[in-house]
């Protein structure tokens, strides 16, 4: 991408310098900050809200970065840097002139970490992550992102954590924490309500004030009050008619005077039209900034149409930044961060996050098998993360699964890999005859699966011990998937069925390894196997990862952070989605925000295009499928282990408000493993309050524990943690009554009961974000 904006920082603030009638002697600390705007030129000021460029040829630290902040050397302020980074950060591995290499680690995908349930696992790869960024000299990372996953086709979903709010706020929360740790600025993003590619620069999201404050506000809450992120960064799309950045509603008044925010707010890359607009609604920095802007900023002060002590605030919120960077400090970054121990991490953390759905008797495959069959494009293909700024490194190393299973002491039949590196080289050809792209924002195009003859078979079960099937989804930045993506293609159906008849005829396991972005349709085929593990997307060390789930060297704990319904069309949210889209390229017509050149068409409205109406209301991913009792295939929270655990003792205090609930949970099983507590709440009268059957507040992930060993679980609930929003009173509202409290290994299944007396609350807000149209809103 070429960017319209790009400034020669230093030779602007020389010339500022030059011109000035007086050489200011003040050096910018970050307890004169005040003085030092006092001395800033008003082109200065303009210049300081604005980046400078982003990657490729503009003002940027390191090649392939994201962009940086105006210098000011007379003044002593420096410019500083930021990457994107959700997997890990993003910057070209290699520089003109320089023989070295700067890989970064290429971490797990979001989803696959929600996927742990361990908030210490959030923290430990944030501050990976923040580690690397120091010592590759940038400054802050634009991660994590934390939308919603309102639907299974969302093109980001692998950047992503859940459907559910308070599992996506608590892992973003110490995932902050983490990359903070490190003295690097994290930023949370898209806020809010970002939760489809298609069109996403015009889109305009349709949410009721409900909706909004419990769900997709919330995750960001938590996110904030817990995590105290130093930036954050709104999003492209419009919400109830205004754009987010251009929100005053969402920037000031929410975040800054209801939830107590006092870091930076920067735009997405080119979103928003209106720069001045964007400015005095509190959106402090608009990146990659772009030369109209600069100068609509600074005549709009000049004419008074933009007071210069507005401009000033956001000026002052950029320095406070900047007083806190590597970059101010001076850090002698070592080029060398120990991406020995990182890729452990990687290693360790993928496995955690994996989810074990069935096991009959299959796994862990442990000693008692050598020989392994593999089938499926994706097994020899394996995908380490998603596409776009926020996914995996492109050109990194990945360890494959043939790679993992063979570390792990396993053979890998040799004539499969022959036919199936050839197949793939053959796909290839007929898909990109042209090459492969290098970049891409999108996945590319995914091979089908080659034909399996009975007589490959024959020698194949005769051969083998076990045979493992992988299937592949992968998603990226721009557009979002159909809804064909959803479904196994009639290739890989077939796979599965001719595997399975011919191993199960020689009496042995076939197991699915679910190598995928989001969930996928099981339903329909997963009767005819006996082992389905969805392992998502672990970064460079996905081979090593998956091989130490199959083989028990890791007993899988990880948890579904989002419903596998049984069909596409059974959420709620899938009636206003655009899954069937025709016009796939509206995902990116306009996808680095408003073009001078190139203003969109003039037409009527299209519905899911240009807005879309979220009319299931608050009843999102297990929140509909519980309280409508819609079937699914595997339920949020859901998840196998190695070993089995009992739930005793459970209790509950009351001290003032806080609900302290306690369970015992003992391994019952032969094996060592951890467990995944989920702690629900059922409100008093449900229905006739037009709230969800059960919600979740709390969860906790206990030590490693061994056979016969017990633990502890303590988690913690407040009153006002149990509020819902009231539309018409603007308020919070806590109704009296006895709450249920589920200690739950999923949602689908109670472990233990506990209840307490809770007493009404009514807490006021701001009245903001009301929808200008009419929604038919889903009701119990």
């Amino acid at each position: 991408m070429k960017t319209r904006h790009i400034y020669k920082s230093v030779i602007l603030a020389a010339l500022f310098a030059c011109t000035a009638e007086t050489q200011a002697q003040t050096r910018l600390r970050a307890d004169n900050i005040p003085q030092v705007i006092a001395e800033m030129t008003l082109e200065e000021k303009c210049h300081l809200v604005l980046g400078t460029g982003m990657g490729y040829g503009a003002e940027v630290k390191f090649p392939g970065t994201a962009g940086g902040t105006f210098a000011i050397p007379r003044l002593g302020i420096p410019a500083i840097y930021c990457a994107d980074s959700n997997q890990g950060l993003r910057m070209s591995a290699t520089r003109d002139f320089d023989s070295r290499n700067y890989w970064a680690t290429d971490f797990m995908t979001s989803m696959t970490l929600a996927s742990t349930w361990d908030r210490q696992a959030a923290y430990r790869i944030g501050k990976a992550i923040g580690n690397e960024t120091r010592e590759y000299g940038l400054d802050w990372i634009l991660a994590p992102s934390m939308n919603l996953m309102r639907n299974v086709l969302c093109g980001r979903n692998h950047e992503y954590y859940s459907e559910d709010p308070y599992l996506s706020g608590t892992i973003a929360a110490d995932y902050v924490k983490g990359v903070q740790s490190e003295g690097t600025a994290a930023c949370i993003k898209h806020f809010v309500a970002n939760s489809q590619e298609t069109n996403r620069n015009n889109n305009d999201s349709r949410v009721s004030q409900r909706a909004l404050r419990e769900l997709y506000l919330r995750a960001f809450e938590i996110a904030v009050k817990e995590g105290n992120p130093w930036t954050i960064m709104t999003a492209y799309n419009n919400v109830n008619g205004q754009a987010t950045c251009e929100s005053e509603d969402l920037t000031e008044t929410l975040l800054r005077k209801e939830w107590g925010f006092k870091g930076l707010v920067v735009s997405d890359w080119n979103a928003g039209k209106t720069p001045v607009k964007s400015m005095m609604a509190g959106n402090d920095m608009l990146q990659p900034g772009q030369e109209r802007q600069y100068k609509a900023i600074l005549e709009a002060v000049k004419n008074g149409t933009l007071p210069e002590a507005t401009l000033n605030r956001s000026v002052s919120r950029v320095l406070e930044l900047v007083v806190k960077s590597h970059d101010f400090a001076g850090y002698q970054y070592s080029n060398e961060p120990d991406l020995k121990a990182h890729a452990a991490l990687d290693r360790e953390i993928g496995a955690e996050g994996m989810v074990l759905l069935k096991n009959e008797d299959a796994l862990p495959l442990g000693t008692q098998y050598n020989k392994v069959a593999l089938y499926g494009c994706t097994a020899y293909d394996i995908i380490p993360g998603g596409t776009g700024f926020g996914g995996t490194m492109n050109g990194h190393y990945t360890v494959s699964l043939i790679e993992g299973l063979r570390n792990a002491g396993y053979t890998v039949d040799r004539q499969l890999i022959a036919k199936f590196k050839k197949h793939l080289a053959d796909e290839t050809k007929r898909l990109y005859p042209k090459g492969l792209p290098p970049f891409s924002l999108t996945p590319l195009k995914r091979a089908e699966e080659p034909e399996l003859t009975a007589e490959e078979l024959a020698r194949e079960t005769a051969d083998n011990d076990v045979a493992i099937i992988a299937i592949g989804r992968k998603s990226g930045e721009a557009a979002d998937r159909p809804k064909s993506e959803f479904y196994l293609y009639d290739k890989e159906l077939q796979t599965i069925r001719t595997v399975a008849d011919a191993y199960h005829a020689k009496g042995k396991k076939v197991v699915v390894l679910l190598n995928v972005c989001s969930p996928v349709e099981t339903a329909s085929w997963k009767d005819l196997v006996d082992g389905i593990v969805c392992t998502w997307q672990s970064g460079e060390q996905v081979g090593n990862s998956m091989a130490d789930v199959l083989s028990g060297r890791v007993n899988p704990s990880g948890k579904l952070p989002i419903t596998f319904a049984v069909n596409y069309g059974d959420a709620a949210s899938d009636r206003n989605f655009p899954s069937d889209v025709d016009d796939k390229t509206l995902g990116s017509m306009f996808m680095w925000g408003y073009n001078k050149d190139k203003a969109p068409e003039k037409r009527e409205p299209k519905k899911n295009i240009d807005f879309t109406n979220y009319e299931e209301d608050i009843y999102v991913g297990y929140r509909y499928f519980d309280s409508f009792d819609k079937t699914v295939s595997y339920p949020f929270g859901y998840g196998l282990s190695y070993t089995t655990f009992s739930y005793d003792n459970a209790r509950i205090a009351d001290n003032g408000g806080t609900y302290t609930v306690s369970v015992d949970v003992r391994n019952t099983g032969n094996r060592a493993g951890r467990n995944v507590v989920e702690l629900f709440v059922a409100a008093p009268d449900s229905r006739k309050l037009n709230k969800p059957v059960k919600e979740l507040r709390d969860y906790a992930k206990t030590a490693l524990l061994q056979p016969g060993q017990t633990e502890t679980v303590t988690m913690k609930v407040t009153a006002a943690d149990l509020a819902s929003f009231n539309e018409k009173a603007s308020a919070w509202k806590t109704d009296a009554g006895t709450y249920d409290f589920l200690i739950c290994s999923s949602a689908e299944k109670v472990e233990a009961k506990v209840s307490a007396k809770v007493k009404a609350s009514v807490r006021k807000v701001n009245n903001l974000l009301k929808p200008q149209v009419k929604l038919n809103l889903l009701h119990r």
